[in-house]
């Protein structure tokens, strides 16, 4: 097993979705998931086979390893961190999501921990200053004036 890359990334989320939606993984769902043709699902399935992410065997479905299954949630969390602080900063729900995709590719584990740290501290910290949903709610009324034309 080797580094990743976002698009093998990509392929092992869309894996983990289709399975807890459907129950199964197959390599013409997998294609139409991650926007690519089922030729190329096959090479990558080859690939992350190769590298102990999944099992693949042709004409089966896909299934994710301990690894592959460890990394696809791991996946999966950092996106939706990202998309918690999108819409915490009142970014429209598709487009959170969108540069969610984005974001969990690209940052420093470092970065995506203290990301995560100030979403938990904002959503559900019982520790949390009675201030905070008081300035999420002036944020956002910031937020909304700013968009309004002059």
């Amino acid at each position: 097993m080797g580094e990743l890359t976002g698009r093998e990334e990509d392929y092992l989320k869309a894996i983990l979705e289709l399975t807890k939606t459907k129950g199964y993984a197959r390599i013409k769902d997998i294609a139409m998931k991650v926007n690519v043709t089922p030729a190329s699902t096959v090479g990558m399935m080859k690939k992350l086979s190769k590298k102990k992410y999944v099992d693949y065997r042709k004409y089966e479905g896909i299934t994710l390893t301990e690894s592959g299954m460890i990394h696809a949630e791991a996946i999966t969390k950092r996106h939706e961190i990202f998309r918690k602080f999108l819409r915490i900063i009142c970014v429209p729900d598709q487009v959170a999501k969108k540069d969610a995709h984005i974001l969990e590719h690209q940052l420093d584990p470092k970065t995506i921990i203290q990301f995560k740290k100030f979403v938990e501290f904002i959503t559900r910290a019982k520790e949390r200053p009675r201030i905070v949903p008081r300035l999420m709610e002036m944020f956002k009324k910031f937020s909304d004036e700013a968009d309004r034309p002059n």
